[in-house]
């Protein structure tokens, strides 16, 4: 098996498979079956990815195995795990993060910044974070390294704010609207900051706050573990900063004791994923340590930086976003996917 490997040719796959599940989950958008839509992005996926040239881990995907049919945290995917990757084929070892659907309420609704998802590093680059919460700060590189989770929101987005030299109530932060975030959003408005409340789909206005031109400034607040680390992927392509911590403090989500497991069942499944200590914080090079890092993902529905899926009747248009460490080049692709013959009507 190969480990010296190009992310290029590997960067255009993944931008397949994002696609494919992208298409599928678009074909269910608006008709309110969030699990529907969910399981045709993963089978979709999962067919695609299996199409690719290499030996691949998912260390982020649908859940453990007993729980998700597909896309399973530890299942292994791509030609070479099919072919048995025999001695002098040229298969890169990779590990997988995956969210075939990122805002499965998103595309099940028709509302917008739903969008496919998948990111990939060598064996070891990428975090294999529990699916708890986390707590994250995450901003774009002007505001590299003036962002502290263990700082008040008034300081973090003073530090935000001079690394953009701009005043406070200049700001806009995005925030899921979530009754766990009532003090943080009453705090985000007494420094002068506005507030851009999301219903879902953290990963997506991580990834607007890192971009300059969105008008978003930062993303804070407690979301997914595992979309953490996607975020982190992409932020390592875009020169963005995080901060994040696990949150399994019942208090600190905003729900009863009974609704999260005890924490002793959660620090034991953190131990056997390789979390020593679950009061760490994260940074980016934590969450996504891997020296080469491909992200890509393909708009389902429109979102502030990738249109939705297009359906015609002789084919699909797509938005996707390719980067990687390797080439530093961040790539907006509109694709479209003519079906038919010589006399289709191909629409722009």
């Amino acid at each position: 098996m190969a480990t010296d490997w190009s992310m290029e040719q590997l960067s255009l796959d993944f931008l397949r498979v994002c696609e494919a599940a992208a298409i599928a989950s678009a074909r269910t958008m608006g008709q309110g079956d969030r699990k529907f839509s969910d399981h045709v992005a993963v089978e979709a996926m999962r067919e695609v990815m299996d199409t690719v040239n290499m030996c691949g881990r998912i260390v982020i995907g649908e859940g453990e195995r007993d729980e998700a049919p597909m896309l399973y945290i530890g299942e292994e995917v791509g030609r070479g795990v099919k072919d048995g990757c025999p001695d002098g084929e040229i298969f890169p070892e990779v590990d997988i993060a995956v969210d075939p659907l990122e805002g499965t309420n998103l595309c099940a609704l028709g509302a917008n910044n739903a969008i496919a998802v998948l990111a990939a590093a060598e064996r070891g680059g990428l975090l294999n974070a529990p699916d708890i919460y986390m707590d994250k700060i995450v901003v774009g590189p002007s505001s590299r390294g003036r962002i502290n989770i263990n700082a008040s929101v008034k300081e973090n987005l003073q530090g935000i704010a001079d690394g953009l030299g701009r005043d406070i109530d200049d700001l806009t932060v995005i925030v899921l609207d979530r009754s766990r975030h009532k003090a943080l959003i009453n705090e985000v408005r007494a420094a002068g900051a506005r507030i851009r409340l999301i219903s879902d789909g953290d990963l997506s206005a991580g990834i607007s706050a890192a971009v300059a031109g969105t008008n978003i400034h930062a993303l804070m607040g407690i979301g997914g573990a595992p979309e953490g680390v996607l975020t982190a992927a992409a932020l390592k392509c875009l020169n963005g900063d995080m901060q994040a911590r696990l949150v399994f403090d019942p208090e600190r989500l905003g729900v009863d004791k009974d609704k999260v497991p005890p924490r002793e069942e959660v620090l034991a499944r953190l131990k056997e994923m390789g979390i020593e200590d679950p009061d760490k914080v994260y940074g980016v090079d934590d969450l996504a340590p891997g020296k080469k890092v491909i992200f890509a993902a393909t708009g389902v529905t429109d979102g502030a930086l990738l249109k939705g899926v297009r359906l015609f009747g002789s084919g699909k248009r797509t938005h996707s976003l390719v980067m990687t460490t390797e080439s530093r080049h961040i790539r907006f692709i509109d694709t479209v996917h003519v079906e038919g013959g010589p006399d289709t009507v191909i629409r722009f």
